[in-house]
């Protein structure tokens, strides 16, 4: 029995709960595929090569779309498997942007009068703890985003000044803006349904490209022995499907119900633009980007394989109406359509709701009965939050202090070069704090209680590990120092 349930004596289990019993006890895998992608790795200590630990401007967000990344990845509402191996996201064009929204824009700490700061709008709406189901909604401008007003105008305003928001630009003026929603439904434990709905709030038909995007996480460019996958079309008669074999993952297929194509790069370092030098590959991570927002037809390789994919869907949303594309993410080849496919028995859409529905009735055993609707719903919608914001977490401190050049002195942790991590953390947050904080997370392992008591526990287990906790007892703080001192609230937490 989940202790965290109310459990009466007759109580019958829910759907969830024995999915997360079977996690925990039994060992099946229906964690292994979750919200696990960052919402920024650029301007991390983990990517800092620095000289002077400058993380913000070393790696900046501009460079985001370009470079390939070292530890982690970042998506815009993305999952991936607990290795962080490969990676699923959205990614949008609305035709005026001057790039992709492939990821979260926000204000490095010296450009906010605040601090680092998010310049988005997006929700965390609901998730079981297995993550069987659930949805996100992300708010997208239909007008070209004010990246450059954004970082001017904050950088003019001081500290005794309110901050200057995406709203306050006049961008959603008119609700010219896309609310893109998508949802996860897992029909086993690497079976994934995906659906996106796209909703116009303004006043014309507007078209926009969708672009769900599956990429691996780059670990053949550096690390020794690394062997490179692979992804290729393997579509059938109506059915747009991009196969990915990885050696030690294995395969999977996304299956893009009506996509209009689909485009293939590789998630390598555009060096000509990020460092002025020659490219290992004439395809690259910004390969998509170039190919439609700077109509470069030689971005994207015309034998249909890399290691970035993404299904083209160029939708005309109709005024105050909608539209909806259908995926399937799974280790299962695919063989009809979506539309047709049977699922338990089920269609796609009966099986997504099948899922919300026991959410729902994983979550009354969860909220106090005597909730008041309102309150149910900022209960629900705050623990989503929380279970959203699980990453997975890569840092070799010994391996980073000598990558690249060992005769430099990387300027943080070089007390902690026995930590070493690749682990599913409870964040902070996981745009303005993509890292593990030991404060933050004996307080979030309290609230993650609630639903998973197993993860809450793993969590407080895990920063006393041997390879996390420092030989002199000093438990670690957070990545940009390891060893700044925190008050003792593991205790309180247990």
């Amino acid at each position: 029995m989940n202790p965290s349930r109310r459990s009466p004596v007759d109580h019958v289990l829910t759907d969830e709960e024995q999915r997360l019993n079977a996690a925990h006890n039994q060992g099946v895998a229906w964690k292994k595929w979750g919200p696990y992608l960052s919402e920024r790795q650029w301007g991390t200590v983990r990517e800092d090569y620095s000289q002077d630990g400058n993380a913000w401007d070393y790696f900046s967000h501009d460079q985001s779309r370009s470079r390939a990344y070292r530890w982690g990845e970042d998506g815009l509402g993305g999952i991936c498997d607990d290795q962080q191996v490969l990676c699923f996201a959205l990614a949008l064009w609305n035709g005026a942007d001057p790039i992709l929204k492939e990821r979260l824009f926000g204000l490095t700490n010296c450009e906010g009068n605040h601090g680092e700061d998010v310049k988005e709008y997006y929700f965390y709406l609901d998730s079981t703890p297995t993550h069987s189901y659930m949805k996100y909604l992300y708010k997208y401008p239909q007008r070209a985003y004010p990246y450059e007003d954004i970082i001017a105008t904050n950088k003019r305003h001081t500290r005794n000044d309110f901050e200057y928001e995406l709203i306050d630009t006049g961008i959603f003026d008119d609700d010219r803006y896309f609310d893109v929603f998508i949802e996860y439904a897992k029909v086993a434990t690497e079976d994934i349904l995906i659906r996106i709905t796209i909703h116009n709030r303004g006043p014309e038909d507007t078209s926009l490209h969708l672009l769900p995007t599956l990429w691996y996480r780059n670990t053949w460019s550096w690390m020794p022995g690394g062997i490179k996958p692979v992804m290729a079309d393997s579509s059938k008669s109506g059915c747009p499907t991009v196969h990915a074999a990885h050696l030690n993952l294995g395969n999977y297929y996304l299956h893009c119900d009506d996509a209009d194509q689909l485009l293939f790069t590789e998630n390598e370092t555009n060096n000509e633009r990020i460092f002025g030098a020659r490219n290992m590959s004439p395809y690259v991570k910004d390969g998509i980007n170039n190919y439609l927002v700077r109509q470069q037809a030689s971005a994207i390789n015309p034998e249909r394989r890399g290691t970035k994919a993404a299904a083209h869907y160029f939708l005309t949303v109709p005024a105050h109406g909608c539209s909806v594309s259908c995926l399937r993410l799974s280790n299962i080849d695919p063989v009809s359509p979506l539309k047709s496919a049977s699922f338990d028995g089920k269609s796609f859409d009966q099986f997504i709701e099948c899922r919300r529905q026991e959410a729902d009735a994983f979550y009354a055993t969860v909220i106090p009965r005597q909730a008041t609707a309102d309150e149910a719903n900022i209960m629900r919608q705050a623990l989503a939050g929380m279970l959203w914001t699980k990453q997975h977490y890569i840092y070799d401190v010994h391996s980073w202090t000598r990558i690249d050049d060992p005769s430099v002195k990387r300027p943080r942790n070089s007390e902690w070069t026995h930590l070493s991590t690749a682990d599913i953390i409870s964040m902070p947050d996981k745009w303005e704090y993509p890292w593990f904080a030991a404060w933050d997370l004996a307080f979030q392992a309290i609230a993650l209680y609630v639903v998973d008591p197993y993860f809450a526990k793993q969590q407080l287990e895990l920063i006393h590990k041997p390879w996390f906790m420092h030989p002199n007892g000093q438990i670690p703080a957070y990545e940009w120092n390891f060893s700044d001192v925190n008050p003792p609230v593991q205790g309180l937490a247990a």
